[in-house]
């Protein structure tokens, strides 16, 4: 087991990263102070993972909620029902919200914790290789909105992180290569050493090696740990880990929650963001070409959906990064070097929207 902290002061918290880990509910028991405990899960990851994590709780009143599994229902209107379980149960505000799943059901229970009594205690155990490498890791939290995504929300740190790598052997391909994109962004946006690694370790990765998964979850990690001990409530470095984002989320917004998977989303966008890069003579024809062909090594798609420009742009200008109604990405400067948010010219943009990806 590895062990390292997010260190953000009073609120600072350590991650554990292992094999085997819901077995050991010692290293989540330690951090509950309070004899309530609620476990947030979807109907997918209860069946496999809920029982062994209630069973820890003898002696302590257990509540439970399993939402439908998919982005759609990151609503409101479903995070209404842990409310109404917790004032059901007449929880008070020193009980505990276990976030078990993926990164729907991590932002949702964050964000359920933030809000209710003012701000609970929560605890992330991930179950899903995109929020094992990113999004349990560094408090961000909240609901989409039928207009834009993750416009609803509250930045909110946990107690602990739990990260049990054998949950990943329950995960299936298309979820395992959608987490890779947020891997990937990693080594784009800070790390070239570990872009380069994983260019020539992609095709054992994908084989799910776990000597190189274990390593790969520990260096993202510790990557994203490091830019949230920097800038915890994203007033400058953190807004790098949106690579491709803007992109991504206009595409969800776009074609329907559920209809890309978050990471496949976020790899179309981190090729046009390397396409917008290199139009700005920022990255070189190699450099361009490099991005785009690890993420599609990784099994994820590269082309973006039949979304016409004007509405593109449209679901881009609804993002936390813009200001004054300037849309605000972040670019790449070079491979391992991202900007911070810029703004783009329009015209630069069109030339994109309208090119990349087309025939």
């Amino acid at each position: 087991m590895k062990t390292f902290t997010v260190e953000l002061g009073a609120r600072s918290y350590p991650i554990y990263i292992g094999s085997g880990l819901l077995s050991r509910p010692e290293l989540y028991q330690q951090h509950i102070k309070s004899k309530q405990v609620l476990v947030l899960t979807n109907e997918t990851v209860a069946a496999l993972y809920l029982e062994p994590v209630v069973s820890a709780f003898t002696g302590y009143t257990v509540a439970t909620v399993i939402l439908p599994d998919g982005e759609q229902y990151k609503t409101l209107e479903f995070l209404n029902r842990v409310f109404d379980e917790l004032l059901t149960r007449k929880f008070n505000r020193n009980a505990t919200l276990i976030a078990l799943g993926g990164g729907v059901i991590g932002d949702m229970g964050g964000f359920a914790a933030a809000c209710y009594q003012r701000g609970i205690p929560f605890i992330q155990i991930p179950t899903t290789l995109l929020a094992q490498v990113d999004s349990s890791v560094g408090g961000k939290t909240g609901v989409n909105h039928a207009l834009g995504k993750n416009m609803i929300g509250a930045f909110y740190q946990p107690l602990c992180v739990l990260a049990d790598t054998a949950t990943l052997n329950t995960l299936d391909n298309r979820q395992f290569s959608a987490g890779l994109a947020e891997v990937i962004k990693y080594g784009l946006i800070r790390d070239i050493e570990f872009f380069v690694w994983l260019e020539n370790n992609m095709e054992k990765l994908l084989e799910r090696d776990p000597e190189l998964l274990a390593y790969v979850i520990e260096r993202s990690c510790l990557n994203k740990a490091q830019v949230v001990a920097d800038d915890e409530t994203e007033s400058g470095v953190r807004a790098t880990l949106n690579l491709g984002h803007t992109f991504g989320h206009a595409i969800e917004t776009g074609c329907g929650y559920g209809s890309y998977l978050h990471g496949e989303a976020v790899a179309i966008g981190t090729c046009q963001a390397a396409d917008l890069s290199w139009r700005l003579g920022w990255l070189d024809d190699n450099e361009k070409d490099r991005v785009i062909r690890l993420l599609a090594q990784a099994r994820l798609p590269i082309t973006p959906p039949e979304l016409a420009t004007e509405r593109f742009l449209e679901l881009m200008e609804v993002d936390k990064k813009n200001l004054d109604g300037q849309i605000r990405l972040i670019l790449l400067h070079a491979i391992g070097k991202a900007t911070l948010p810029v703004n783009i010219d329009h015209s630069t943009l069109r030339m994109t929207l309208e090119n990349y990806g087309k025939a």
